[in-house]
């Protein structure tokens, strides 16, 4: 039997880390659509704006399913719902495999935006439930970082499925079978807390539970009164809260943007062929990851340095964030040189990747612990509000101008204002306490 005396554990980031590979697996599920959907149109003669109604259905059931996502993970076990959910992700990548209608096709694209919903809301809530404040840079890190590992694993491994399966169906089973696995694999570490997984010792629990005591503590301290009344009432009406939410929308739209639109830039104006891009993307999302990583430690040390005063260095580092990204996107729009604009991508990259792992460390700090889930949810409906309408708008500039120039300059401005926003947040004070 453990005691106090014993050397914390650190199960915590085991936990953190087993969330990473899950939202690393996520994304390459939502990756392989777009890239089977050239043999998928050609197969079952889809016209292109019936793909476009395929490849949009995916984000009815996600953004549908946020705000109860994350009240399911604020009432229940957030690591049980991953594990439930992450199964059903599977499931449906299974069966996508067999249908041969396009009623058929939106239908299950949907589903599986539904049961993919839960994973960064419970994603945020874990925050709150493993880590302390200082700490919630580096989970956070973790969560985003999935997102940039699975798209640049994605590509690849879907080709090596196709080849070793002989089509699109084989390999949607395949990564369904795939995600299934390593779901159950994470199940034990995820789906437990501190005080029920075995394997952590007495000194990890007494260290989460004396920094829950003083992060409650300092907010008390801070707002005179607990939350009471109708709370959600009350983040309707802060600042904080709107900032959290819009700040998000700028940031995501900025993401998805790049992600569905950056390829097809670099082939139309650097005319890289396929195995070309593939490289390209490869880099500039790993670099991506680095800044995560790198970005969520530093910030960690900064708000512990100055622990009294989290304004003091979030106010600071957002829009210098903000701008070191919107720079390399301008500089885009006269570059000529394919490793110039490999170079200038992955550096907005980089910092937009570290400005991923402040945004999704936010709800753990600026919300009550009991309400983490459904704020992580309520930013996440927002980010992909904007992440489905962005792409069209790319899409529709760059069609009525023939350029991508007035595109980049709508990533100028995303990336401006994903700084701006949280200024109007008050990351001294838990939102919806008087």
């Amino acid at each position: 039997m453990s005691s106090l005396t014993d050397k914390p554990t650190r199960i915590r980031w085991q936990v953190f880390i087993s969330i990473f590979i899950l939202c690393s697996i996520n994304y390459v599920d939502r990756a392989v659509i777009s890239v089977l959907m050239p043999s998928i149109q050609a197969d079952l003669q889809f016209s292109p704006e019936m793909v476009g109604i395929i490849l949009s259905a995916f984000f009815w059931g996600y953004v549908l399913m946020q705000i109860p996502s994350g009240w399911l993970c604020d009432k229940f076990s957030p690591g049980k719902i991953i594990v439930g959910t992450g199964c059903l992700w599977g499931a449906f990548q299974i069966v996508t495999g067999f249908v041969t209608s396009s009623t058929a096709f939106i239908t299950i694209r949907s589903l599986l935006g539904m049961s993919e919903a839960p994973i960064y809301p419970a994603g945020g809530k874990l925050q709150s439930v493993w880590l302390t404040n200082t700490e919630r840079g580096k989970g956070a890190a973790l969560l985003d970082s999935g997102s940039a590992v699975g798209n640049a694993i994605g590509a690849p491994l879907c080709a090596l499925f196709v080849a070793w399966l002989d089509g699109w169906r084989g390999a949607l089973m395949a990564a369904g079978v795939l995600t299934i696995i390593v779901v159950l694999a994470c199940r034990n570490l995820v789906s437990e807390t501190p005080e029920s997984n075995p394997h952590v010792n007495e000194a990890e629990r007494e260290y989460l539970r004396k920094a829950f005591a003083e992060e409650d503590s300092a907010s008390l301290n801070n707002n005179d009164s607990k939350a009471s009344g109708h709370v959600f009432a009350k983040y309707l009406k802060s600042r904080s809260f709107w900032g959290l939410c819009l700040g998000f929308a700028a940031y995501d739209s900025f993401w998805y943007g790049l992600m569905t639109w950056g390829a097809l830039y670099l082939a139309a104006t650097q005319h890289l062929d396929i195995k070309g891009l593939g490289w390209a993307i490869f880099v500039i999302y790993m670099i991506g990851v680095g800044g995560e990583f790198l970005g969520g430690t530093l910030t960690d040390h900064w708000r512990k340095q100055s622990s009294k005063n989290s304004n003091s260095v979030m106010h600071k580092l957002f829009p210098i964030l903000g701008i070191c990204i919107a720079v390399p996107m301008y500089l885009l729009c006269t570059v000529h040189s394919v490793y110039f604009a490999v170079f200038l991508m992955s550096v907005s990259m980089f910092f937009e990747k570290w400005c991923g792992s402040l945004y999704w460390s936010l709800p753990a700090i600026v919300t009550d612990r009991q309400h983490s889930g459904a704020v992580s949810g309520a930013m996440n409906l927002w980010g992909n509000v904007g992440g489905a309408v962005i792409p069209i708008v790319v899409g529709f500039i760059v069609g009525v101008t023939g350029s991508y120039y007035w595109a980049l300059i709508l990533f100028v401005v995303l990336a401006v204002l994903l700084g701006l926003f949280p200024l109007i947040i008050d990351f001294n004070k838990k939102i919806g306490v008087n």
